[in-house]
């Protein structure tokens, strides 16, 4: 008899360091140095983001009214973690603007997708920080200075993340994720892609401030490592839709396109795969940027801390998790936390605009 997806969460279990990311508020931003090539903003910088990582998610704890004062404050914060074995970034949540501020107008609480289970304690908030690093120490000491500066903010989820192998090939960053795949051969082999991609520009019917910021998205996705290793590789692989190595299964290296249209029935590459379902025409790959990490908080509680960047969240994250509906992996994953953020621009200006 089949078990359900929730009861096989339940009971199962789930580097090389490259130029990484730069803090998109750090002393740069905060001396205005952005655009033309004097600095770029945290999320984009680099092929391969730093290997370890802390997402914390903060709820403000004092008034409205001290809430521009607060982000001020936060943004102060952010940029003393920024340097040395760290680099660090801030992002706000839809209740993260004051009241009377012109938000970004596709910022909303993340809705429930098809099979998610999300966990108020380990979902949204007002203020995201995300601070990476070198060692899982170096993670650790800078959250706890920075969390220490801000007593206006309350802790609301705060996962701890890594990148096993992490390393560069042709121009993306991959590591490799508890199911035993590399993650990240759909992202932009070059910084010029990546931005274009992941900032918002003039004429999106933004907010003028919030031109050259990004929509982040995060997910709390549990995996059931023990279910899926019960499966050969080769069941694994066609469920995924490419080889353990990268390679697609009709035999086209990992940095080509493989030729689905040749394969309309799946024999090769079935439908219903990962790669299959979340990106149907190779040739058009979604205008977003992943920079994801694993996490283990038991031996049945790991799994990935999904991570995004789009100037679109409709035509991003949305358009693609929509076409995962019916994918074969679902029932070994379950979403279980997370939220939407938007990433301000570099500098102070934003504040500014929202006060």
């Amino acid at each position: 008899m089949m078990r359900s997806r929730r009861g096989v969460l339940r009971t199962s279990a789930a580097a090389a360091v490259g130029v990484g990311a730069l803090g998109v508020v750090g002393a740069a931003a905060l001396r205005g140095e952005s655009g033309h090539g004097k600095w770029t903003p945290a999320h984009l910088r680099g092929a391969v983001p730093l290997p370890y990582a802390q997402v914390v998610s903060l709820d403000l704890a004092t008034s409205e009214k001290h809430r521009v004062d607060a982000l001020r404050a936060a943004c102060r914060s952010v940029a003393a973690a920024d340097g040395g074995h760290t680099a660090a970034w801030m992002a706000l949540g839809a209740d993260g603007f004051p009241q009377v501020a012109d938000a970004p107008r596709q910022l909303k609480r993340m809705p429930t997708f098809a099979g998610d289970v999300l966990d108020p304690a380990q979902s949204h908030g007002d203020l995201l920080l995300h601070i990476t690093g070198t060692s899982a120490r170096a993670v650790s000491d800078a959250t706890g200075r920075t969390l220490r500066a801000l007593p206006q903010w309350d802790v609301r989820w705060r996962p701890d993340g890594h990148r096993p192998e992490n390393h560069t090939e042709q121009g993306r960053g991959l590591a490799r994720n508890p199911f035993h795949f590399a993650e990240g051969y759909g992202n932009p082999d070059t910084p010029t892609e990546t931005t274009e991609r992941a900032t918002i520009k003039a004429g999106q019917g933004e907010p003028v401030w919030a031109v050259g910021g990004s929509y982040q998205v995060i997910r709390i996705i549990r995996l059931a490592t023990n279910f899926w290793d019960r499966d050969t590789v080769h069941q694994q692989e066609r469920i995924i839709g490419r080889r353990r190595d990268g390679r697609w299964l009709d035999g086209t290296p990992s940095t080509e396109q493989p030729a689905f249209g040749a394969d309309p029935q799946g024999k090769i590459t079935p439908l219903d795969s990962h790669v299959r379902k979340a990106t149907p025409d190779r040739r058009n790959p979604p205008p977003l940027v992943r920079r994801g990490y694993n996490y283990q908080r038991a031996a049945d509680d790991q799994g990935l801390i999904f991570s995004c960047f789009q100037r679109d969240l409709a035509h991003g994250f949305e358009a693609v998790q929509h076409r995962l509906q019916g994918e074969a992996m679902a029932k070994y994953t379950l979403t279980v936390g997370g939220g939407y953020f938007f990433v301000p621009p570099p500098g102070e200006n934003w504040l500014q605009a929202l006060a």
